[in-house]
């Protein structure tokens, strides 16, 4: 991550956390009323090939000791009411903020994924980790629907797993290559821009017709 990068998501994360910070509290109180678990969901993730950190979330789930691997079908019954909402809007991604000012991640960047993956297809997470994981990117924009939507046909934990592994870990590995042999300052903004348009109502959102690169 060059300094300039840096400077950026350490600025703009602490603005978004003053900004946003009456949203976070509202958020904070509804999750707290569900009274059915904790109110923040921490994951192990990588941010190199060999490094770990807490990945925060506000809990969408109903907890499960024995949860591991992405989310398919097989979990859906798991989400709450409130935490479909949450989703649809990156909500429960706000506490992410932290780990933006701390370094564990940027605002764009590949996803972090878990370790279990990372050990399993180290050819591939060798050079995605080459960049800073992110909060945001070019996968997470192009490829999460149609990742969504393989993933809703897997009923069970095995067929979520295989699927993931065989399909969407290799599609969204190319994406995050491609985003770190073009990225550019101004690439992260409109990445980030694509990014909070989920925040806003669709007839306002930021065109999306352009191409990134």
């Amino acid at each position: 991550m060059t300094p300039g990068k840096r400077l950026f998501d350490i600025l703009f994360s602490i603005y978004l956390m003053m900004f946003l910070a009456p949203v976070i509290i509202v958020v904070t109180w509804k999750v707290w009323r569900q009274k059915d678990g904790p109110i923040f969901y921490g994951s192990e993730r990588m941010k190199t090939p060999t490094q770990g950190f807490t990945l925060w979330k506000f809990r969408t789930m109903a907890p499960d000791p024995n949860d591991t691997g992405v989310t398919g079908a097989d979990k859906v019954d798991r989400i709450t009411p409130l935490g479909a909402a949450l989703r649809k809007r990156r909500l429960d991604e706000l506490p992410q903020l932290w780990n933006i000012l701390r370094g564990d991640v940027s605002f764009v960047g590949p996803r972090p994924p878990l370790r279990r993956y990372v050990e399993m297809y180290p050819e591939i997470y060798d050079q995605v980790l080459q960049s800073r994981p992110g909060v945001t990117g070019l996968a997470s924009l192009i490829y999460a629907p149609h990742e969504e939507r393989i993933l809703s046909a897997c009923t069970t934990p095995e067929a979520t797993e295989a699927t993931y592994t065989r399909i969407c870990i290799p599609r969204k590995a190319a994406l995050d290559l491609l985003y770190q042999r073009n990225r550019t300052f101004w690439m992260d903004i409109k990445l980030i821009s694509w990014t909070t348009g989920k925040f806003l109502p669709r007839r306002i959102r930021p065109d999306r017709k352009g191409r990134p690169l």
